[in-house]
């Protein structure tokens, strides 16, 4: 079970059986928001973990890594990693894998880039379909922009052991 803005919430649950309480969906009004939001779920996230984002173009997602980056106090700027695939921010406890898909047209370059997955969190933008292999728990974070605003809808789901509620 993790936490997310002091609430308990099972993202590996089936549908149905997640306490009313918890949110499924988390709206997310700025990117300052966004930041505080990646700096919650890097208070959660370990060595060998893997988080998969999804959204459109400026939906959001490398601000939610730089709050993860934040979180993790890794060193360096966290930018996006679109021209050069895959950066490595080392810090005091797990290092920052940060790795961006948009390019990759299969699993196969996704296996070339020899990820170091286990000892660091690894967070792959745009990585639906191609990196689920990577690891059987993660977590895949979705980003919808507001069609009229600058707040966004994110939706965090569960895969694995490793974030189930029981």
């Amino acid at each position: 079970m993790i936490f997310i803005r002091n609430e308990p919430w099972c993202p590996g649950s089936e549908p149905g059986s997640v306490p009313a309480s918890s949110p499924q969906a988390l709206r997310v009004p700025t990117d300052t928001a966004m930041r505080e939001l990646g700096r919650e779920l890097a208070g959660r996230l370990r060595a060998g973990d893997l988080v998969i984002l999804s959204g459109p173009l400026g939906a959001g997602k490398t601000t939610l890594v730089q709050g993860i980056g934040a979180g993790l106090r890794v060193r360096g700027p966290v930018t996006s990693p679109t021209f050069v695939i895959a950066r490595v921010h080392p810090g005091p406890g797990p290092s920052l894998v940060h790795a961006d898909a948009y390019r990759l047209g299969s699993v196969d370059e996704v296996d070339d880039l020899d990820l170091d997955t286990a000892d660091a969190v690894t967070v792959v933008e745009w990585g639906r379909g191609l990196v689920e292999g990577l690891a059987e728990d993660r977590l895949e974070i979705s980003i919808e922009p507001d069609a009229d605003g600058d707040a966004r809808t994110v939706r965090i789901t569960g895969h694995g052991d490793r974030w189930s509620c029981e």
